[in-house]
């Protein structure tokens, strides 16, 4: 049996970003072709999807088997980049506006997953067949079976215009935000990420594709979860143009547990930071460009209201963990807060475009926490970003879960802006220009904006409240308003206690008992040397 990887599967990401563009330019649809082959009509619903993944998970795990392996690993990503599909076999499950087309397998995917279409409550099966594609007269594709099956699907825009949200590898699928650029994935389930045994990737083995289910939908997927220790029930309410703007989806998920597990992630996102402003000048930053990442901080409103900033970090000395406890979560997610493009110089693949998304909890989600796992990377094409809400109770062997969240995708921060949030995040040397520089001493420079900031007089008493857990702040710390902006920017020195190479960092801004920003936090490493 082959292992999957987190590596493995994240190069998939990477192969999409190619596939995406494999259409061309603008093509006018044609009328459905006639020769696209369906299996026989079953009837179909949401409950009765719950009930199949409940059954399922009585039963034994078994991996879903590869059509003609060899020909199948034979598709690497050139072969794979030069098999496009056709626009006249696009699929309509719910209206001529949205067309979608179907990914063909490959090395980076070859699992089938089963595509079916839902029409009055019966589905039939799409049957895999090669003239759903164009391809090269020496391409190892014309050499599989009938029974290949397909890799995933993609809704398009109308008029031949690019896609919009794409469902590939495992149980990940991503939308191109208001910016059309693509950038991080969502995925239907976590499981024992971040730990030291390997990451389990559960998968959607069947996607049903139908008309909106509620009013402002585009489509409706549903798919059947399968893996070692989980099987699951899922309905996505697929929207484009949302009011953010962006895309939004819906999700409804019933969870059942094979296996007991350590370690469980609803709602997870998964997005790639090597390094940021903060990070110029560290040995591991040796390209050019001046920041990469497709995002870059986790933001959170609890449960009862605080606003959280966690800005992300990529620790070359192995994985971090960081938990956020909380009740019933208002939401969470990794955002792009940096647009500017003279911040990044990459006028190929725009991490100035990446969109953020959003997690909107429905209904009473419990105690638990947010989680964020960040891996360290030395290159962008390794998503070493993991964020995802972990319930208190870790579930055992027949455990059921249920689920409803919003997924927003978008280019801005979702929340209204009551409070200042955080411009940039700087580290460097310790001490004052021109003094012997300390050892074991670094200097943070947190700059803020928004909220009350904005009409704050220039010689306001803003306080800082700083909090260091591992290590110490040294005097003095300076709050100050930036000259010609509306930016206050935090300095401050600080360093680790003995024995602790790395600390926690939390600060936020007031007024006397007014919170005038929200809770700044990072992790920093410390050379005592």
């Amino acid at each position: 049996m082959t292992t999957v990887s987190r590596r493995s599967l994240l190069l998939q990401s990477v192969a999409v970003v190619g596939l995406s563009g494999l259409a061309g330019g603008a093509i006018a649809h044609t009328a459905r072709a006639a020769d696209i082959k369906y299996g026989p009509s079953t009837s179909f619903s949401f409950d009765a999807l719950i009930k199949r993944a409940k059954w399922l998970a009585k039963q034994e795990y078994k991996r879903t088997p590869v059509a003609a392996p060899q020909q199948i690993e034979a598709l690497d990503y050139d072969a794979h980049w030069q098999i496009r599909f056709r626009k006249e076999q696009s699929l309509y499950p719910a209206a001529r506006s949205a067309p979608v087309e179907l990914f063909h397998p490959g090395r980076f995917f070859p699992e089938p997953v089963n595509i079916h279409e839902v029409s009055g409550g019966e589905s039939r099966q799409v049957i895999y067949d090669r003239s759903f594609f164009d391809m090269p007269e020496d391409s190892p594709a014309r050499h599989l079976p009938e029974d290949t099956g397909f890799a995933g699907f993609r809704v398009m825009r109308p008029g031949g215009k690019p896609d919009w949200i794409s469902f590939l590898g495992a149980s990940y699928f991503r939308a191109d935000g208001p910016l059309g650029q693509y950038g991080l994935s969502a995925r239907g389930l976590a499981i024992n990420t971040g730990l030291a045994e390997p990451e389990e990737f559960p998968r959607f083995t069947d996607i049903w594709l139908g008309p909106p289910q509620e009013e402002g939908d585009t489509l409706t997927a549903w798919a059947l979860l399968d893996g070692p220790s989980v099987t699951g029930a899922y309905q996505f309410g697929l929207r484009d143009k949302n009011d953010l703007p962006g895309q939004l989806v819906t999700v409804k998920c019933h969870i059942f547990m094979r296996k007991s597990v350590k370690r469980i992630g609803i709602a997870p996102l998964t997005s790639m930071y090597w390094y940021a402003e903060r990070d110029r000048g560290q040995d591991h930053a040796h390209d050019w460009r001046p920041e990469i990442h497709d995002s870059d901080g986790l933001a959170i409103k609890t449960g009862h209201g605080e606003r959280i900033w966690r800005a992300l970090w990529n620790n070359h000395q192995g994985v971090e963990t960081s938990s956020f406890f909380d009740e019933n979560p208002d939401g969470f997610g990794l955002i792009q807060r940096d647009r500017n493009f003279e911040h990044y110089q990459d006028d190929g693949v725009f991490y100035n475009r990446r969109p953020s998304v959003w997690v909107e909890p429905q209904g009473n989600w419990g105690k638990g926490s947010v989680q964020l796992i960040e891996i360290p990377t030395h290159d962008e094409t390794f998503d070493n970003i993991v964020a995802y809400w972990s319930p208190e109770t870790t579930p055992e062997a027949g455990d059921e879960l249920t689920y409803e969240y919003k997924l927003n995708w978008t280019d801005r921060d979702p929340q209204p802006e009551q409070v200042a949030h955080t411009h940039a995040t700087y580290q460097g040397i310790g001490g004052a220009p021109g003094s012997d520089l300390p050892k074991g001493t670094d200097k943070m420079v947190v700059d803020f904006i928004g909220g009350p900031l904005d009409t704050m007089p220039d010689d306001s008493t803003v306080e800082p409240v700083i909090e260091a857990r591992g290590g110490r702040i040294l005097e003095p710390v300076a709050v100050r308003p930036v000259v010609g902006t509306k930016r206050w920017r935090l300095t401050f020195d600080f360093t680790a206690d003995e024995g602790i190479d790395k600390i926690e960092l939390r600060a936020y801004l007031k007024h006397g008992d007014k919170t005038l920003s929200e809770t700044w936090i990072t992790r920093a490493s410390i050379d005592h040397s």
